[in-house]
């Protein structure tokens, strides 16, 4: 993206470039402000429930109010017209909201999309299918609707003849069979689908990319949070980094998900052969963290396996491996750590590559804002900032990992993850 003062040149001496159109939606401006020319979108938001600290409050709240972007408060140019809010909890917010911003709530997904007409009247639609009381799979997978959202507003789109850019918030779907269907609509309808984790584009410290066309022998992620939930954002962040190493992405052939004692003998190995991971990165993974546990001294030691073990009560690990050969573990260890950071093993560097994920904290909350300026330039550009087969590999990892889980820790074989993609070369996280 320019910044205003390359964009203000060029704009000086005649050779801009504006981003690519998509119908029925103009250029964003170029520094990422709003365009006074530029007609506000109106955007549809569709989600499982609207409450304090809820995603709909993260990200669809950032059309409504705006949010903090390069030193300025940015407003985006789109009205939320419309809304459907599946359940409704006694802290509820979006009839609140409703009233506060004038925009309707409707009773289903169509009419949203219609504004009570019998047409299409959006520009845009974000699905949140996160939050709220539904049904768990057979591995303990919660069974977010997003799949049956999609469907319902891509339904609207063949019956009306019109499609509009679409953004869903994290994996595509809790089932890999309507993650791929998901992403086989889109490309069959051929409309702009961005989703995804807020991991990706938030802060980094420092501030490193994976050096593009890099040649990656082993990676590691060691995280926070449950399995079905923040394992997804771990495997993002894995995938983001490892998309941009030399030959592109080329998709996983096998996974392996380990639990409880199964993790501390993997961590004892030392190396991927014997059934482990190199020590090397975890080390750099904990040297990164601000959240390092320490024992009742603050001796500020750095912790031993013994302690590790203490601390740490349900450890989750998913071992994966590469089509190309590349290996990766990503690790949550819930009261060793409370935040996310990666490690790389690159052929010919003699320390790894490393960096923690920030996640900046409530109530601000930055790192959704930094997603919402990604749906946002999917909205006004028509151009998703990065591939949307991230995301369809990550929702695939995560069901498998669950599943390996389910089903006695077994190595899965995974021929269903050969995505291959290519990562644009430039960076998309946050640094200004």
């Amino acid at each position: 993206m320019l910044d205003r003062r390359t964009f203000l040149h060029a704009v000086g001496a005649g050779a801009v470039a504006l981003p690519a159109l998509h119908p029925a939606i103009g250029p964003l401006n170029a520094w990422g402000g709003e365009s006074e020319a530029m007609p506000r979108k109106r955007l549809a938001v569709v989600t499982t429930e609207w409450r304090y600290h809820s995603h709909a409050w993260h990200m669809a709240e950032r059309f409504l109010v705006g949010y903090p972007m390069q030193g300025h408060w940015h407003r985006p140019p789109i009205e939320v017209v419309s809304a459907y809010v599946d359940q409704r909890p006694e802290n509820d917010l979006s009839v609140r909201r409703s009233e506060e911003f004038k925009f309707p709530l409707y009773p289903n997904i169509a009419e949203a999309l219609r504004c009570g007409g019998d047409r299409m009247a959006v520009d845009a639609v974000l699905i949140i299918g996160e939050h709220g009381k539904y049904e768990k799979s057979e591995y303990g997978q919660t069974k977010y609707p997003r799949y049956e959202f999609f469907k319902q507003v891509t339904d609207v789109f063949r019956q009306d003849g019109r499609t509009v850019p679409v953004f869903n918030d994290k994996h595509l779907s809790w089932k890999w069979e309507w993650a791929k269907e998901m992403y086989d609509i889109s490309r069959e309808l051929n409309f702009p689908f961005t989703a995804g984790s807020s991991l990706p584009v938030t802060w980094r410290m420092p501030a490193i990319d994976m050096p593009y066309g890099a040649d990656v022998e082993e990676m590691l992620c060691v995280a926070m949070g449950g399995v079905d939930s923040y394992d997804f954002h771990a495997l993002e962040v894995i995938q983001c980094m490892a998309e941009r190493r030399r030959g592109g992405e080329t998709g996983v052939v096998a996974l392996q998900g380990l639990r409880g004692e199964a993790v501390w003998k993997a961590m004892a190995a030392e190396d991927w052969a014997s059934g482990g991971w190199d020590p090397r990165l975890m080390e750099a993974c904990l040297s990164r963290s601000h959240t390092l546990a320490q024992p009742e001294s603050f001796s500020h030691r750095y912790p031993t396996h013994e302690q590790i073990r203490e601390w740490v009560k349900d450890p989750v690990a998913y071992r994966f491996e590469y089509a190309d050969g590349v290996k990766a573990t990503m690790l949550l260890l819930n009261g060793l750590v409370g935040d996310f950071t990666f490690a790389a093993r690159l052929k010919g560097e003699a320390e790894p590559l490393s960096t923690l994920f920030q996640l900046p904290p409530n109530p601000n909350v930055v790192y959704s804002a930094a997603l919402m300026s990604k749906a946002e330039e999917t909205f006004l550009t028509g151009n998703s900032p990065y591939p949307i087969e991230r995301t369809l590999l990550t929702s695939g990892l995560v069901e498998a990992g669950v599943r390996s889980l389910g089903t006695g820790q077994q190595r899965l074989e995974t021929p269903h993850l050969a995505i291959r993609y290519q990562a644009p070369r430039e960076s998309t996280f946050a640094q200004r």
